[in-house]
């Protein structure tokens, strides 16, 4: 499900009403074209989740620099909501705002089947390949050499943890002596666990859920779901398999919260201190906060996971049907430049997707108010350096989803891990037939 912007907190409304309001209108008040009551042109955005541009302030700074630019963005909560309206839209080159949000699960799909629709932003001005992360330009690029996306940002996987809850259990709280405990294999993690359950404090489990656990483990995999030639492979491919069955006995030992996360009950985990530990990307931090309670400020921190990976991350797109092309290309150049990535991370924690930028005191010297002095920047830069280039297919988010959400879930209710897979193959396989 996420990808990280499918979840995170924000949003104002739904995909469809954004969408029609910005082509339905051709020249209103508020509409998506040039025209409006102070006769300034309207750039539109149709985003998901919060990519955190307005929260930056980075629409002021823009807008104040280009004085005849009026900034609007339609923001949907959920990518679930948000991508199959965009698809419809794209399918018919109409509706469509100037600027477009692509969530990383959905970005092999509409690079192979929408490309045309969309600008080129590779021949964008100030736009250069090398500023980014090789394997994000090279997830919106088609065969041909066509970029469809600039990315915004990355999810490289780290650990949080809450040291309070772990000192109660007797295990280290240093981030660099946990680090080393685990580090090589998820399966040395879920020994920190086992660790953990055998003096855990009452109410507590040492992770989150069994969906935020498998998230991770297949993070840190260069080959899941789909192939190289991009045919499908998740039921013969040992390392998914595995990681399902890992995955699943850590929660038939109760090492994990019986939840499915982004849903109110496993916020309320969140809030209550009811975990140790969870699958972290720069983008959890912010959720995190967004869900603890005041007094849980500074009891959190970070190490770096078993191994490198990442979970999570989006691409702005220009569509060639838009208003307002050429101001869009500007716009959404400017926002996924190096330096505004910087200042997003600062302020928001979405981590680049621009290596240069993580030189910068934005990032060296990042700290969260939940983690204290956890040097963040420094440990997700790391781990985005390291990461696997993965191979993501068309149908990525709808396989994750459904291991975690209808097959791993399962296993917290009783079911058993050979059930809980059959079950989510046959999800799986009934959706990829639609």
């Amino acid at each position: 499900m996420r990808a990280r912007k499918a979840v995170v907190l924000a949003a104002v409304a739904s995909l469809g009403a954004g969408l029609l309001a910005g082509c339905a209108d051709d020249g209103g008040k508020d509409s998506g074209s040039s025209g409006g009551s102070d006769g300034k042109t309207v750039i539109t955005l149709g985003l998901f989740g919060t990519f955190g541009f307005k929260e930056a302030g980075l629409y002021a700074e823009y807008e104040k620099a280009h004085p005849g630019i009026k900034i609007q963005e339609n923001v949907t909560e959920r990518n679930e909501n948000y991508y199959p309206a965009l698809v419809n839209h794209l399918t018919t080159n109409s509706g469509l705002m100037d600027i477009q949000g692509v969530e990383v699960g959905n970005i092999a799909e509409v690079v192979a089947t929408q490309a045309g629709k969309l600008e080129d932003l590779s021949k964008a001005s100030g736009v250069k390949k090398e500023n980014y992360l090789d394997w994000k330009w090279q997830q919106a690029t088609t065969n041909e050499g066509q970029t469809i996306g600039l990315g915004t940002d990355v999810g490289p996987m780290a650990i949080c943890y809450r040291k309070d809850l772990f000192e109660k259990a007797g295990l280290p709280t240093d981030r660099e002596e946990l680090a080393k405990m685990w580090s090589g294999d998820w399966q040395k993690l879920i020994d920190v666990g086992q660790k953990y359950k055998k003096k855990a404090p009452e109410g507590t489990t040492f992770m989150d859920s069994p969906g935020g656990l498998m998230s991770a483990i297949m993070s840190s995999e260069k080959v899941r779901y789909y192939d190289e030639s991009g045919k499908v492979i998740y039921k013969d491919n040992p390392v998914v398999k595995k990681s399902f069955m890992m995955t699943a006995k850590a929660a038939e030992d109760g090492l994990v919260g019986a939840q499915t996360q982004f849903q109110p009950a496993w916020d309320t985990t969140i809030a209550n201190g009811k975990f140790a530990a969870m699958s972290c990307p720069p983008w959890m931090l912010g959720y995190i906060e967004s869900k603890s309670k005041p007094e849980a400020q500074g009891k959190w921190d970070v190490a770096a996971a078993p191994k490198s990976g990442n979970w999570g991350g989006s691409f702005l797109s220009v569509p060639k049907s838009g208003k307002h092309v050429k101001e869009a290309t500007e716009l959404a150049a400017w926002l996924t430049a190096p330096e505004q990535q910087a200042k997003l991370f600062e302020k928001r924690g979405s981590f680049p997707s621009t290596p240069s930028a993580y030189d910068t005191p934005a990032v060296q010297n990042a700290k969260n108010k939940m983690t204290g002095d956890a040097p963040i920047g420094k440990i997700f830069a790391e781990a985005a350096q390291t990461s696997p280039v993965q191979v993501i297919g068309p149908k990525d988010q709808i396989i994750g989803s459904a291991l975690n959400d209808n097959g791993l879930v399962l296993v917290t209710k009783g079911k058993s891990p050979e059930e809980a897979w059959e079950t989510a193959v046959k999800t799986i396989d009934n959706n990829l037939d639609k």
